[in-house]
């Protein structure tokens, strides 16, 4: 982790992340496995969406990480007294349904769209609202960001480009978006799970090494490092502490998956305490053994509460804010 334009320090102790290794088993594979300790079996229809291919389940972990990251740096900064206004930039796909009209045209998951038929588009709602009285079988133009992943999970974006696709009509069960002046289901489909795309006007520059690291559970474990980086003292009292949970930019903390697996990880490692979300600690804590106290969270300001009755101070930057 790098952080360029204000103060940090490394404190001694360590802030662990945590996580889960996934693959696809062969049937031999299935076999040997069922002897090993701490090991899950998923069906891979379970990781995704109804209609959705697991060709996707890869790219869907990129994204998750680099939202989880963006996450992690906002709730930081606002942790340590920064302000990080946002900006609305557009619609990220987070899936692809197959067959639909945008698996067709190739879109993929975490290309942008930013404009329809010369509309421009800044949200998830935006999106949904330019497309809802859109006819089925009608042409559509889309603007589009395509997104460049890396073979270590890095996001990048291209410049803008026109999409043309040829709605749908929607499939049976699809409901209203919930969103703001949008009543009643759309007149037409692309086949598109999205979420909003923002970007934050940071005080300073992080780099977060997450090669090959997919998903959104490292989450609480970068916003706390990137704390205790950037404070005078340490914020974990210098002890081994471990992290697990999802962050969003208001600093609440969501359950993943894999807890018993990685309390077991964790302990191995040296950790002394555990912070895993509230809702799975029932899960840690049997898979802990003598030595590991599991503490369940909420939020980002329930943990630090929570280390400072650790012994660890409280989050006070080395760069004051402005």
């Amino acid at each position: 982790m790098k952080i360029m334009g204000v103060a940090s320090e490394t404190h001694p102790g360590k802030i662990m992340l945590t996580d889960v290794y996934l693959s696809s088993l062969n049937r031999w594979q299935w076999l040997i496995m069922h002897f090993e300790r701490h090991v899950q079996f998923v069906s891979s229809n379970e990781l995704v969406d109804p209609g959705v291919p697991t060709d996707e389940l890869q790219a869907q972990g990129y994204l998750e990480m680099s939202d989880s990251k963006q996450a992690a740096q906002v709730a930081a900064f606002d942790a340590l007294g920064w302000k990080t206004p946002a900006t609305a930039t557009g619609a990220i796909v987070n899936s692809v349904v197959a067959p639909s009209p945008a698996r067709s045209a190739g879109i993929r998951v975490a290309d942008e769209i930013v404009g329809v038929n010369g509309t421009s588009v800044g949200s998830a709602c935006s999106l949904i609202a330019a497309m809802h009285s859109i006819a089925a079988g009608s042409s559509v133009h889309l603007s589009i960001k395509r997104a460049r992943i890396s073979k270590k999970g890095a996001i990048s974006y291209r410049k803008a480009s026109t999409v043309t696709l040829k709605s749908a009509k929607p499939p049976q069960g699809i409901g209203s978006a919930g969103c703001a002046g949008v009543s009643g289901a759309g007149s037409s489909y692309l086949g598109v799970a999205i979420e909003d795309g923002n970007s934050y006007r940071l005080p300073a520059q992080v780099s977060i090494n997450t090669a090959n690291i997919g998903g959104p559970s490292a989450g609480l474990a970068m916003t706390l490092t990137l704390i205790d980086k950037m404070s005078r003292q340490s914020i974990s009292g210098n002890q081994p502490i471990a992290a697990t949970g999802t962050i969003d930019v208001f600093g609440n903390v969501g359950d993943v998956g894999g807890v018993a697996e990685k309390t077991v990880a964790v302990q191995r490692a040296g950790a002394r305490y555990f912070f895993v979300p509230q809702v799975e600690v029932a899960t840690a804590k049997a898979a802990a053994q003598p030595g590991l106290k599991i503490i369940g969270v909420t939020t980002l300001a329930q943990a630090l509460r929570d280390l400072r009755a650790l012994g660890g101070a409280a989050p006070q930057p080395l760069t004051p804010p402005h």
